[in-house]
């Protein structure tokens, strides 16, 4: 038996996509802006990330327009899987950013440059995180409400660039106080790694995506939970599989009842496990097999692959 739930309208989700780009264009602006004026490697390095910024929010509005297709001839199971491609590959911008920063600020570690107009560059700095920080909320917040991993990687990647720019505004701040210009590309070699570690992190929930992984444990726990309610001396369950796909989220198993029970009794234990599973998970596609307690073949196909007779 399966249950396949209407494909939820996502298109929505591309105008968070077109607040990223909003805010990755006006951020760059604003921190060319406050490297010009400075002349601060680590300022230079903070508006390059913004750059990945704007690339990764239009690769996420690309995947996020694909990703609310409805299902046809060729995806049955809809389109959802191309979040993954995009969160794959923000992770590998930020990570290529990360290098620039590196290739950026060392030659400025053995031949360290003044700063100029500090004061005026950070204040234009400061200006461009807040835009950041206010999308990354709003975005973050949609990612999860609409289980987004494209939207949650996307936000990632602008808090990212607040800590970023809050670490350069801080090396940039002490290199005025204290006059040691090599602080300038060790706070920016400092926020390179700090960018790898994060686009390390999206790429690898990406490729878990990608690699059907299975759900949670505390929703599959709630699964199990439901199916051992119903489980009784003459009544069994096995095969439970479980994996994730983008917002979408899939389980099946099989059943087992008396040899005796007809089969409109079987449909109708089965629609009312699904319906309380559907109830306590929502947006999870059910798929469930009914099988003879009795029957000796009822036992061979718990695994993926059925053995050959």
């Amino acid at each position: 038996m399966q249950n396949t739930p209407d494909t939820t309208d996502r298109k929505f989700l591309t105008r968070f996509a077109w607040v990223s780009i909003g805010a990755a264009v006006l951020t760059i602006l604003l921190k060319t802006i406050a490297y010009l004026l400075t002349g601060s490697v680590g300022l230079l390095s903070d508006a390059l990330e913004s750059l990945v910024n704007l690339v990764g929010a239009l690769m996420a509005l690309a995947m996020l327009t694909v990703a609310a297709r409805p299902a046809d001839e060729d995806h049955e199971y809809g389109h959802s899987k191309a979040e993954y491609f995009s969160s794959g590959v923000e992770g590998t911008l930020i990570v290529i950013a990360a290098i620039s920063i590196i290739v950026t600020a060392a030659p400025r570690l053995w031949n360290p440059q003044p700063l100029e107009q500090v004061g005026l560059g950070l204040a234009v700095s400061v200006g461009a995180s807040v835009v950041n920080l206010l999308a990354a909320f709003f975005i973050l917040r949609a990612g999860k409400k609409y289980k987004s991993i494209t939207l949650e990687a996307n936000a990632h990647h602008l808090m990212t660039d607040v800590w970023t720019s809050v670490g350069v505004i801080a090396g940039v701040g002490l290199v005025a106080l204290t006059g040691w210009q090599r602080l300038d590309p060790i706070v920016a070699f400092i926020v390179a790694a700090n960018i790898i570690w994060s686009g390390g992190r999206i790429v690898r929930d990406s490729v878990l995506g990608l690699m059907d992984t299975a759900l949670p444990n505390e929703e599959r726990e709630v699964i199990i939970k439901i199916l051992d309610k119903y489980k009784k001396d003459d009544i069994q369950y096995h095969a439970l599989r479980t994996r994730q796909s983008g917002a979408r989220r899939f389980t099946s198993f099989h059943i087992l009842v008396p040899d005796s029970w007809t089969v409109l009794q079987g449909h109708q234990l089965l629609e009312k496990i699904e319906a309380e599973i559907r109830n306590a998970l929502p947006d999870i596609t059910v798929f469930t097999h009914l099988e003879p307690l009795n029957d000796p073949t009822s036992w061979d196909d718990t695994k993926l692959d059925r053995p050959k007779n």
